[in-house]
């Protein structure tokens, strides 16, 4: 009996004392690991900053962080940088929506048919081998120096990882699934509507992600070798005039915009996979 009260005593909480709130506590790793992430670019741009004000690296090579602001305010006032830029985005969009849709048919297709594959195989390993900037040339005296030639470059190098990844997971699906749709008698249309294009759809967002990056990447060498204007078009000047503060405008435009670009192609994936539980790490 005593054993019994003492024992019930012990789990008994202390008069005033309040147990922990388990969501509370489950906030705070959560909230100290949301800022992480800004570690490391809080960094650079302080070595940066050193190293402009100790004058470590000649200011015509590296202009300090003062100075790159100007410069873009100078570029959005008196410049028309925001056309050049709408330019850009216009281009990728176009590469990157001609680009993987061609690829996402064209997968399914392969996958779905070992005839198709085997008629388009050869064929596009061998193209996708040579890298867009080798066609660039060659585009350009067919379409001439613009945004075609430009779209056509970029798309082609949007459209290979959405191929091979489209068709690659159509090929992954599991032997199992597809026993079980013969033993439920599924047709042919149901087992593609119902099993293999669902399970095929994480491995094509995972390339539709990678490829937008890609074709962001990309529109610096198509505008910086065929254009008169955007965002690779001022590189490229920059460059040649000597004009670093506008070089590094340019470069934290495109680093900025292909965050934003894929933190907007991995939301997509998360709500079209919402259905898809994962390890979270």
């Amino acid at each position: 009996m005593t054993d019994a009260t003492n024992s019930t005593f012990a789990v008994r909480p202390l008069a005033g004392a309040r147990a922990p709130s388990p969501t509370r506590a489950a906030r705070r790793p959560a909230s100290g690991r949301r800022y992480i992430g800004a570690v490391l670019p809080l960094g650079l741009l302080a070595v940066w900053s050193l190293a402009t004000y100790y004058v470590l690296v000649p200011a015509v090579f590296l202009p300090s962080p003062i100075a790159t602001v100007e410069a873009f305010v100078a570029m959005v006032t008196r410049q028309s940088l925001h056309v050049d830029f709408l330019r850009s985005i216009n281009i990728v969009s176009q590469a990157f929506v001609y680009g993987s849709i061609a690829a996402v048919v064209l997968g399914v297709a392969a996958g779905l048919s070992s005839n198709v594959e085997r008629f388009f195989g050869p064929t596009f390993d061998s193209i996708r081998h040579i890298p867009g900037v080798a066609w660039l040339p060659l585009i350009v005296l067919w379409l001439g120096l613009g945004a075609p030639a430009q779209i056509l470059v970029i798309a082609k190098s949007v459209f290979f990882p959405v191929f091979l990844n489209t068709l690659q997971g159509i090929r992954n699906v599991e032997k199992s699934h597809i026993e079980l749709a013969k033993v439920l008698t599924l047709t042919r249309s149901q087992l593609i509507r119902r099993v293999v294009i669902p399970s095929a759809v994480p491995s094509i967002m995972v390339s539709l992600r990678y490829a937008a990056g890609v074709a962001w990447a990309l529109v610096v060498t198509a505008e910086g070798l065929s254009g008169q204007e955007g965002l690779g078009y001022l590189i490229f000047r920059a460059q040649n005039l000597l004009i670093t503060d506008q070089l590094i405008v340019c470069m934290v435009i495109i680093g900025l915009v292909g965050f934003a670009i894929d933190r907007l192609m991995l939301w997509l994936q998360r709500f079209v996979l919402r259905w898809k539980q994962g390890f979270e790490g």
